[in-house]
């Protein structure tokens, strides 16, 4: 038996509708507020980067002084810095105080409520609204940031994306000047504690030379060992003199032999009394011995030459920062210039509308796939 010709019952009738309720009239609603209400908005583009100074003084082989003094906290966490600026709101209320942000995008309100600013809005709605009409493209990689402004007049968009970099280069250059002072107050505070330092290695080693009365304790050793080598060696000689002389004559009352003995018995008073020194010079030290004190003398000098070259290398670091305070360490580098756009590219209408024929769309076939399941378990 052939089938009956199909007819159009309620319940398709309710899809129809549904379609034209859910999808064709916001659609059109969509449409007509984009072609014919909304207001067209200009691009400006513009990019930059934070740069570094590259070149150096010639004393920077000295221990990288240099990249301490010029207080680098290298290009990548400036241009962090950088980006954090551009959408803050401290940046969003300097450029409104020069440019009255809000009077411009709150202009066509009255016609485009969607796209325009209120008027009686907050600082917080600004910000917001700034996030809307900036956008930042960062490469945290190659430090490089791109800027879109978008604005209701190209000569403002422009404008206002001069001005971004303008701030942008106030930061860079407060950035710098806190850079500088603190290079300069850190080298100052530097070279006042090294200076402390030598001073009280001076003064200790002073200290010691006017305790011991000595000063040098291993050059006075050194002396007082070489008169002993000098008199055991004299000693020695008159030792064996007399032995030859005594072999050489048969007579024991012989003058020279007298002499010989005379001789040899001064040498050993003279070596008596040159240890019986030794003694005496420890008891005038306070009782300490030569290595004692030659390795206390020791420690002082080590101490005032460690001194010595940290004064020197603190007053290099000083010299270096006054020299960086004439230097611009990093820079704002334009790489491209602000753009003045002759056509209005936005608001995207066709993407604005496809995006949402395609939600409509997507949203209507999930309701009409909901009503017929439940429709088919009853």
């Amino acid at each position: 038996m052939p089938a009956g010709r199909a007819t159009m019952r309620w319940r398709h009738w309710g899809i129809v509708i549904s379609f034209v309720l859910l999808v064709l009239a916001p659609i059109g609603a969509v449409a007509t507020y984009l072609y014919a209400v909304a207001v067209d908005q200009y691009a400006s583009t513009t990019g930059f980067t934070v740069r570094q100074n590259e070149s150096g003084a010639a004393t920077d082989v000295l221990g990288g002084l240099a990249a301490f003094t010029s207080g680098g906290g290298g290009g990548q966490a400036d241009a962090d810095i950088l980006f954090e600026y551009i959408v803050s709101q401290e940046l969003v209320l300097r450029l409104n105080e020069r440019l009255d942000l809000v009077g411009h995008y709150s202009a066509p309100h009255d016609i485009d409520p969607i796209f325009s600013l209120d008027p009686d809005t907050t600082i917080e709605g600004l910000v917001d609204h700034w996030q809307r009409i900036v956008r930042i493209s960062y490469s945290q990689s190659s430090g490089l940031m791109e800027l879109r402004v978008l604005a209701f007049d190209p000569e403002m968009a422009r404008t206002i994306a001069q001005a971004i970099i303008e701030e942008s280069q106030n930061l860079v250059n407060a950035l710098n000047a806190t850079a500088r002072d603190d290079a300069m107050r850190f080298a100052e505070q530097d070279l006042a504690a090294a200076l402390i330092r030598l001073r009280e290695a001076r003064e200790a080693l002073t200290a010691f030379r006017t305790r011991t009365q000595i000063v040098d304790p291993e050059s006075d050793l050194q002396g007082r060992m070489g008169v002993l080598n000098n008199l055991q060696q004299q000693l020695a000689e008159a030792l064996i003199e007399n032995d030859l002389l005594g072999e050489n004559t048969a007579n024991p009352n012989d003058p020279r032999l007298r002499q010989s003995a005379q001789r040899i018995d001064v040498i050993r008073d003279r070596i008596a009394r040159e240890r019986e020194n030794f003694t005496q010079a420890d008891a005038q030290v306070g009782g300490e011995d030569y290595p004692t004190l030659i390795a206390e003398f020791e420690g002082f000098v080590v101490d005032r030459e460690f001194a010595e070259e940290s004064y020197r290398a603190a007053l290099t670091a000083l010299d270096l920062a006054r020299t960086n305070t004439t230097r611009q360490s990093r820079y704002l580098a334009v790489f491209i210039q602000p753009t003045f756009p002759e056509l209005a590219q936005f608001p995207r209408r066709e993407v604005i509308l496809g995006l949402a024929t395609l939600f409509l769309v997507l949203g209507w076939s999930i309701l009409a796939l909901v009503f017929y399941s439940i429709r088919d378990r009853r």
